[in-house]
């Protein structure tokens, strides 16, 4: 449901994410990023006369595990169709994609909001190639063809979303699934995804549809949820003023500086795109042999493994969460389990010590000193007794600050006092001083119990076990 009051807001989402296979889908052309302007290209990129495209067997194979991974329908056969419409950043004149025949159909995947589980149905994913890019100034537009062929899907929603928070949640999870699939980056900000977003309103369930609008190439998740929110706005007032025809369909861009949607072009008659098969690309036979292949191979996903997480760790589902945004974390907290690790201390040590000094530092988990290997050993000391608790954290700081592995800081001279005999013997002796305290302690006086703990970790220069000591107080003075 929409946050207006009375209404129902119908969203459908078209999700455009670049593929990382090491060339383009459709030509040798390195697939990958670059600051230096049409220095990533081929021929075939800048549809110079004559050229051919060669298919990229790695963005299929990539393709058809994102179609297996979202319960999809594939082909029994692959083939491509070209898309006829002329733009600047088109220099073929028609654009190589997936229309009669896209490579996964009819899926849906279960998102968590929380409070409850949302089904969305997916229409279809098909693979294609990207454009160009344009780079508008004042007096000239100028064409970068670097990201020309850079391998695409798209993936197309059913109309089944009915909040902005139902569409940014389900746009964050397909990005992990890419990035767990480790089929693209899905970084936002190299712009590798890009959102389409239609909006329609209504009164009733049983109310047909309202009129669509298209809001073009959203380039954040946080800009979809405001473009979607603005446009359930303005329809809204549109309804309740008793205006609501003058809701066209049509395609709208959303302005980042304003916050708004603002008018592109009229959408009632669908572009006629001529699409054909396209004849340089012989269509083939996807085996099932291949497909059982490329299902053995997807991971588990974020779903799966938070619900492992809680069910058979035992994790809060507030820690699982934090853990399966980010599948680096994801395979940091296997790691530790897999070295015998707490899974609960493992979770602790990773979303509160080590997410907090990765986004301090402003650094990626990869670039993190500490392996789980080296972690483990700052664990296995403190469970040992040789360090405290407080050391533990101490140690942690120091190897990170001078790259130093652990064992570095863990010596006889800083070892935490952790022989029962050796304990007893400082024990006795304060003990053996403190007669009127221990009288005072019997009388009444319980606070007393801190007061000798503090003296034992004075004695000891903060050394002593803490659980130790206060075992071995209680059976001297009770």
């Amino acid at each position: 449901m929409s946050k207006n009051e009375g209404i129902i807001a119908t969203i459908g989402l078209e999700m455009h994410c670049e593929l990382k296979s090491n060339a383009k889908v459709f030509s040798p052309a390195i697939n990958g990023y670059s600051e230096i302007p049409n220095s990533l290209v081929s021929p075939v990129d800048m549809g110079f006369p004559g050229i051919l495209p060669t298919l990229n067997k790695e963005s299929v194979r990539e393709a058809l595990m994102m179609a297996l991974a979202l319960n999809c329908k594939t082909p029994e056969y692959m083939y491509f169709d070209r898309k006829n419409y002329y733009y600047p950043d088109l220099p073929k004149g028609y654009q190589i994609t997936q229309m009669h025949a896209p490579v996964g159909t009819n899926g849906k995947i279960t998102i968590d909001m929380g409070d409850y589980k949302k089904e969305v149905l997916i229409h279809d994913i098909h693979l294609e190639e990207d454009s160009a890019s344009l780079d508008h100034y004042s007096d000239a537009s100028l064409i970068d063809y670097n990201r020309s062929g850079v391998p695409l899907l798209e993936l197309v929603t059913e109309p089944c979303l009915n909040s902005s928070e139902e569409a940014v949640a389900f746009l964050e999870y397909m990005r992990r699934i890419y990035q767990y699939c480790d089929v693209s980056l899905a970084d936002t900000k190299m712009g590798q995804i890009r959102c389409d977003v239609n909006v329609s309103i209504r009164k009733n369930e049983n109310d047909p549809l309202g009129t669509k609008v298209e809001i073009k190439n959203v380039n954040s998740f946080a800009n979809v949820a405001d473009a979607i929110n603005y446009e359930i706005k303005r329809q809204s007032e549109l309804m309740s003023e008793g205006r609501y025809e003058e809701v066209e369909q049509e395609t709208r861009r959303f302005d980042e500086e304003t916050g708004t949607t603002i008018r592109m072009r009229s959408k009632v008659d669908a572009i006629d795109y001529k699409y054909f098969v396209e004849p340089n690309l012989p269509k083939y036979l996807i085996s099932p042999e291949w497909l059982e292949e490329i299902k053995k191979s997807i991971p588990m996903l974020p779903n799966e493994r938070k619900e492992n997480y809680i069910n058979s760790l035992g994790l809060s589902e507030y820690d699982a969460n934090i853990i399966i945004k980010d599948k680096a974390y994801a395979n940091y907290f296997e790691k530790c389990i897999s070295l015998g690790m707490d899974a609960k201390e493992a979770a602790n040590w990773l979303t509160v010590q080590i997410i907090a000094y990765i986004n301090k530092e402003d650094i990626s988990l990869k670039d993190f000193y500490l392996t789980p290997e080296l972690l483990n050993e700052i664990i296995s000391e403190l469970h040992k007794g040789t360090i405290s608790s407080k050391q533990a954290k101490e140690i942690f700081n120091k190897s990170l600050e001078e790259k130093k592995e652990p064992h570095t800081y863990i010596t006889k001279d800083n070892a935490q006092i952790s022989d029962k005999k050796e304990l007893e013997t400082i024990i006795t002796n304060i003990l053996d001083n403190n007669e009127s305290q221990i009288i005072a302690y019997h009388n009444g006086k319980t606070n007393l119990f801190d007061y000798f703990v503090g003296l034992v970790m004075k004695e000891t220069r903060g050394k002593a076990n803490p659980t130790m000591v206060k075992d071995i107080l209680n059976e001297k003075l009770n």
